[in-house]
C-alpha cells in the first residue's frame, strides 16, 4: 500500500451559466438559514428510525420532489450488487478537563499524536498558555486507575491550528492512548449544547480504528439488523478509514473558495476494498459512499487518476467542477452553511439544487447536523459534468 500524501487533483470544467459558476466558487453561494430548533441535540432511537430524504432523479427544469422515507428502508432504495463503502474510524475520548497549578480550569481537545505521548491539542482558554505551562488532569470519579493523575507540559504553539504541543508525563512503557478511557470523554461537536447522548451513541456500530475527534455521522444511522438486511438484499459492504479532524467543523473563510487551504486528514483505503470496488464496477454495480468522509477517502486515493490502495494524508478539496472518479452515490447528513462538506455534496448534484433540497428538508422539519436525519443521493440523481 502506498504511504504518501494525496494531493488535490481538480479538473474544473466550463459552465454555460457564468453567474452560476461564480456563485459555485463564491463562499456566499453556500449560505442558508436554519432555524435553531432543527439542530439535532440527541440521536433518534433506534438509530435507523431517522428520516431519509431520497434524491432519485436529475432536475431537468421540472420540479422533482425527493422522496421522504425512513432510514431503515435503505435496502429498498438500493439495488442488489451495489456496494456501500463505510468509514470504520472510531472516535476516541479526546476531550480532557484539567487545571493549571493556579487552579484555573482548562479544557483540552486532542488532535493527533506527533511523537510518543506528545500531542497536538486545542487548549481553552489558550491565549496565555505559553511554553512551559503545565496542566494537571485527574482520573474520573470511581476510577481505580494508576496513575490517578496526569501532567502535561506545553512545548510550543502550532501556528497552523492555533493549538499547543503537549508532552504528557507518564510512567515508562505507558501510552496516553491507553489512559484516555479513564481521563477523557468523547467530544461532541460545538453546536450540540444540550444533549443527553451517551458516548456510544456518537460511534457507528462498525467503529473499529481509533483516531477520530468526530464521528462519520452518516454512519450513525446503521444498526446491526439493518446491515444484515442490506446483505440479505445483495447489497455489499466495504470499509475505509478516515480519521475525522477538527477541521471538519471549521467553516471556509475565504470568499473565493478555490483559494481555500483544505485541512489534512489521515486515510487508509486497503487493497481489499479496492478489489471490492473494481469487482462491483465490473459487474455493473454502483459505489455508494456512506458519508463525505468516505467520498473524500476514495477520491483522495484516486487522485492520480485511478483508485489504488493508499495510506497517508489527503488535502483533497472537492467543490463544484470536480471530476468524480470512484463515487456514484452518497449517503450524507445535512451540513453547516459555508462548510467544505456542503461544497462536496454540491459537486455531486449542483449547488443551487442542493440548497433547494435543503429548503424542502427545512420545510419538512428534518433534523440537521451530526445527530440529524440523512439524505440519499442515488447515482441517477447526479448532475452530469457537462451540465454543472
Amino acid at each position: 500500500m502506498q504511504q504518501q500524501r494525496a494531493k488535490t487533483n481538480l479538473n474544473p470544467i466550463s459552465s454555460p451559466h457564468k453567474e452560476d459558476l461564480e456563485l459555485d466558487r463564491s463562499l456566499t453561494g453556500y449560505d442558508y438559514e436554519l432555524p435553531q430548533e432543527l439542530i439535532a441535540q440527541n440521536p433518534v432511537v433506534p438509530r435507523d428510525h431517522s428520516k431519509l430524504l431520497v434524491v432519485n432523479s436529475q432536475d431537468t427544469g421540472i420540479k422533482v420532489e425527493p422522496r421522504h422515507c425512513i432510514f431503515r428502508s435503505l435496502p429498498e432504495q438500493l439495488k442488489s450488487g451495489d456496494l456501500l463503502v463505510m468509514n470504520n474510524t472510531k472516535v476516541y475520548p479526546a476531550r480532557l478537563y484539567g487545571r493549571k497549578s493556579t487552579g484555573a480550569e482548562i479544557e483540552v481537545l486532542l488532535l493527533e499524536e506527533r511523537q510518543h505521548n506528545c500531542w497536538l491539542a486545542l487548549v481553552k482558554p489558550g491565549k496565555r498558555f505559553t511554553r512551559g505551562a503545565k496542566i494537571i488532569f485527574e482520573a474520573k470519579a470511581n476510577s481505580s486507575s494508576s496513575p490517578s493523575s496526569l501532567t502535561a507540559t506545553v512545548l510550543e504553539t502550532d501556528e497552523a491550528t492555533g493549538g499547543r504541543l503537549l508532552q504528557f508525563n507518564l510512567p515508562e512503557g505507558m501510552s496516553l492512548v491507553q489512559m484516555l478511557d479513564v481521563f477523557g470523554e468523547v467530544p461532541l461537536p460545538p453546536y450540540i449544547t444540550a444533549s443527553d447522548a451517551q458516548g456510544a451513541q456518537y460511534q457507528t456500530v462498525y467503529a473499529k480504528v481509533p483516531g477520530a475527534v468526530a464521528a462519520p455521522t452518516a454512519g450513525l444511522h446503521f444498526t446491526p439488523e439493518l446491515l444484515q438486511r442490506l446483505g440479505d438484499h445483495g447489497i455489499h459492504q466495504a470499509f475505509v478509514t478516515l480519521h475525522v479532524g477538527v477541521g471538519t467543523f471549521r467553516p471556509v473563510e475565504v470568499e473565493d473558495v478555490k483559494t481555500h487551504k483544505m485541512h489534512e486528514e489521515w486515510i487508509s483505503v486497503p487493497s481489499s476494498t479496492v478489489e471490492q470496488i473494481r469487482a462491483t464496477q465490473a459487474s455493473g454495480g454502483r459505489i455508494v459512499a456512506v458519508g463525505t468522509t468516505v467520498a473524500r477517502a476514495l477520491e483522495g486515493a484516486a487522485a492520480k487518476g485511478e483508485l489504488q490502495p493508499f495510506s497517508g494524508k489527503t488535502d483533497l478539496f472537492i467543490y463544484p467542477g470536480y471530476q468524480w472518479r470512484v463515487v456514484d452515490g452518497l449517503i450524507t447528513n445535512f451540513h453547516l452553511p459555508r462548510s467544505s462538506l456542503l461544497m462536496l455534496v454540491s459537486a455531486l448534484i449542483g449547488r443551487q439544487r442542493l440548497l433547494n433540497i435543503y429548503q424542502q428538508a427545512i420545510s419538512s422539519q428534518y433534523r440537521f447536523y451530526s445527530f440529524g436525519d440523512a439524505m440519499l443521493i442515488l447515482p441517477e440523481a447526479r448532475t452530469l459534468n457537462s451540465e454543472q
